[in-house]
């Protein structure tokens, strides 16, 4: 500014202000005086206006002050939910009872810092005022005292602070206790902490010893985790009612845990063991009535989770209230782990069982292996179990995006996720269980639906996180860029799209203000756009599938109510007719025909989002209850792939989701499960068989981790790569050193140079052999050694733990 004698100043110059006729002056003592003077009342009970009661206790304190320290103060004095007028000396004042995790000394040590701005406390008052102000939400000494507790964790304490109340909130809190909790984990399963915590006791069968061999505690924990959820949140269990008993389980068809009472009837069924369990659940009173039961795999088979022990990621559906935090291996077959079920801290305990038929197995197995194996393919098969991993996921969490099969490949376009609507697009390879990112959309496009003729991707319509959108952008085969098309007649936001006859139709959707009846049909060799008939309800978030020659839509929203209404559109007369409603009314579901039926999968039926799936019973002319999803999915999307019905991302209800499953056409379930065939572990097992029989070791060591072995490619793949047993390969190459056991001995002293560990394959039923004639032919013996070393090497590499030099 310019003062009156004609000078520009500047605020910042004491000196130049109090030449142009200005005072200014900075109080540094104001500050904490001010602080010592509000302490000074509160102590002596001058100007209070508000009373905290914890029990019996009166702190008394002003609401200004506490306010502005405390969110969750300034919303109860804000909204005087629960005032209670108490008459004291001082007349009458607010007061407010606070309950939950508040002690006393917690809370008199958060009013201090309030006032002071400072904290001083003793070891055993930190986990009080740590809740007491993560109820408060005061996230400057809650984040302290994390910080605190971290530093200071012990064998004997870390279980008790994983309890706390509320800390799956603090994300990078559980984290580090979950990270120290794993690698001291052998100690702390001593602790008495520990021991007292409530324990399930679980069993699981397996055919073969190899395959019992072959197993990894974090894999085989985390499928039982999953049991106990299914259990807790689909059949009503809770955590008293599953420590009643052991439970014995078995690897079901669709790569799940299921209970043994469930078990078909069948040569597994027959066994003692199974029939002595059985005639156990039945005495059983708290049992509840079981659903039928899938078939066990045809062959043995190893399960590997792809994520690391101890990861949470507030992206997938697996969230922290439901986790394997750490495991350890007891004996032999003997494992314990510690988990949080719903939130809660549990023991685990799992054994394995060797399920023994009453009868004599036809096929040879790896522990009935004997001179009557005439044929070397009944050899190879006997010993070769078969290898899962999760399916890869997407890059990040999404709904509402546009899913279509391209070229034997699931193309996934847009979405949005918690932040933002997306322009994103990637591909997802069923033959190699990856993703590979493609060129993105020039638009961003949340809730949208993607259509695909003679392989070119259309993307109609959508949302771009502020309107909704009448433009459509398509993916050319040729030079694999997207390009604006004819626009639609009118902007709209989830709607159903889907091919038909060499045309893209355009159903219902949301305009803004409400759902639509209009429906639209594009003819690409015109690039033009021509109304159809309307709809009969108008609707958006619904299912729109081809099924039979004719477009199905089903289910949606008018605005108001999730519909259960379904319509069927006949292109010969142009007409919408009702069809069956489905048995659920929902909104936000998908619709595909697979193997000749339709099926509505997941969506919301307004308040939950939902698990469940539907199937139209074209005989009978109705819908029927189909198999359901492992997780609740709304605004979910679907396309079948290489004869899979696949259900992409969506909403499980608390977290948006960036995982993928599918409907396995042989058991009829979904499962997150897929059988290996990358040749990176083929090549990688060869090279580590070829360089132990030549006693020598590679020029460099290279982690065998998916992350590396993802890079081998020098492709543009992101998420876990796919991983295979490589059984046939490697045992083939092992079949020729068979004639001779000291050619063996070389192979298997160099693997065990490479790092491969031995296998111990001794349990309580291996003395049985000893007065047993033994018919095994030596060299078949050497090539079994050998096949469970390597196995157990490849099991080691899925798992991320195995290197090779």
């Amino acid at each position: 500014m310019t003062c009156k004698h004609g000078y520009m100043i500047s605020y910042d110059s004491d000196d130049a202000m109090e030449s142009c006729g200005y005072l200014r002056f900075t109080d540094e003592s104001m500050k904490s005086n001010f602080l010592q003077s509000l302490s000074t009342m509160r102590r002596h009970r001058l100007f209070c206006d508000v009373i905290l009661l914890v029990g019996s206790t009166e702190i008394h304190a002003h609401r200004n002050v506490l306010a502005c320290v405390s969110p969750h103060l300034m919303e109860l004095f804000s909204s005087d939910v629960g005032n209670l007028n108490v008459s004291t000396n001082e007349g009458k004042i607010p007061c407010y009872r606070l309950n939950g995790h508040i002690t006393t000394q917690g809370l008199k040590c958060l009013v201090e810092y309030a006032y002071t701005g400072s904290l001083e406390l003793p070891n055993d008052m930190i986990r009080d005022v740590y809740l007491a102000a993560w109820q408060l939400k005061i996230d400057t000494v809650v984040k302290e005292c994390a910080r605190y507790m971290v530093n200071d964790l012990e064998p004997e304490t870390c279980v008790d602070t994983r309890s706390l109340p509320g800390i799956n909130r603090n994300k990078s809190f559980v984290q580090e206790v979950d990270a120290y909790i794993a690698k001291n984990f052998t100690e702390i399963a001593l602790q008495p902490s520990f021991l007292q915590l409530p324990c399930i006791l679980i069993e699981v069968l397996y055919q073969t010893k190899l395959e019992m061999s072959l197993v990894t505690e974090t894999s085989l924990s985390r499928l039982v985790v999953d049991w106990i959820r299914r259990q807790m949140t689909e059949e009503g269990n809770t955590v008293p009612n599953l420590m009643e008993r052991s439970h014995m389980l078995y690897l079901a068809l669709d790569n799940s845990l299921q209970d043994c009472s469930d078990l078909p009837p069948g040569q597994e069924s027959e066994s003692d063991l199974v029939q002595d369990y059985k005639r156990l659940v039945l005495k059983c009173p708290s049992n509840k009535k079981h659903r039928k039961g899938l078939k066990t795999a045809g062959r043995p088979r190893v399960i590997l989770y792809n994520m690391d022990i101890g990861e949470c990621d507030e992206d997938t559906s697996k969230d922290c209230e439901w986790t394997l935090i750490a495991s350890s291996k007891l004996a032999d077959h003997t494992f314990i782990s510690l988990i949080t079920l719903d939130g809660n801290l549990t023991r685990l305990s799992i054994q394995l069982r060797l399920n023994a038929p009453t009868t004599p197995s036809p096929i040879n197995t790896p522990d009935t292996i004997s001179s009557s194996a005439s044929k070397e393919e009944d050899l190879d098969e006997s010993i070769k179990p078969e290898l899962f991993c999760e399916v890869a996921t997407m890059s990040g969490p999404k709904c509402g995006l546009g899913v279509a099969e391209l070229e034997g490949k699931l193309f996934v376009c847009g979405g949005y996720d918690r932040a933002e609507c997306l322009r994103s697009v990637e591909s997802y390879c069923p033959d190699t269980n990856s993703w590979t990112q493609e060129n993105n959309m020039g638009e961003a496009r949340g809730r949208v639906q993607i259509a695909v003729i003679d392989g070119a991707v259309y993307a109609v319509g959508g949302c771009n996180g502020t309107t909704e959108l009448d433009t459509v952008e398509c993916l050319s085969k040729i030079d694999k860029k997207w390009n604006k098309v004819c626009r639609l007649p009118l902007a709209r936001s989830s709607a159903g799209v889907c091919a038909l006859d060499g045309n893209i139709y355009c159903v219902g959707g949301w305009n803004g203000q409400s759902g639509i009846r209009q429906c639209d049909v594009l003819k690409p060799e015109e690039n033009k756009w021509y109304s159809i008939a309307p709809l009969n309800t108008g609707r958006y978030q619904a299912g729109v599938a081809s099924y039979r020659g004719s477009l199905w839509v089903a289910g949606g929203s008018d605005a108001w109510n999730c519909l259960g209404s379904v319509e069927r559109y006949d292109l010969a007369s142009d007409q919408w007719t009702y069809a069956p409603s489905l048995l659920t009314p929902r909104r936000g579901c998908g619709l595909a025909e697979f193997n000749g039926k339709l099926y509505a999968v997941g969506g919301s039926d307004g308040s939950h989002s939902l698990n469940s799936t539907e199937c139209y019973d074209e005989v009978n002319k109705c819908w029927v209850a189909g198999p359901n999803l492992t997780s609740p999915r709304s605004n979910v999307s679907v396309a079948v792939v290489q004869n899979r019905l696949y259900a992409i991302g969506g909403f499980s209800g608390k977290t948006f989701l960036n995982t993928i499953e599918y409907l396995d056409a042989t058991s009829n379930e979904w499962t997150t499960f897929v059988q290996q065939s990358n040749p990176n572990i083929d090549n990688l097992l060869q090279t580590s068989l070829r360089n132990g029989m030549h006693g020598r070791a590679g020029s460099s060591s290279t982690s065998s981790s998916p992350d590396n072995l993802s890079s081998q490619n020098g492709g543009s793949e992101h998420t876990f790569k796919p991983i295979q047993t490589a059984q046939v390969n490697v045992y083939n190459l092992s079949k020729n050193a068979s004639s001779n056991d000291k050619e063996v001995s070389q192979i298997l002293a160099g693997s065990e140079c490479l790092g491969l560990k031995k296998l111990a394959i001794d349990d309580e039923d291996s003395e049985e052999d000893d007065g047993k004639t033994n018919g095994t032919n030596n060299a078949n013996d050497s090539s079994i050694k050998l096949q469970k070393i390597l196995a157990k090497n490849c099991a080691e590499i899925a798992s991320g733990n195995g290197h090779s030099s």
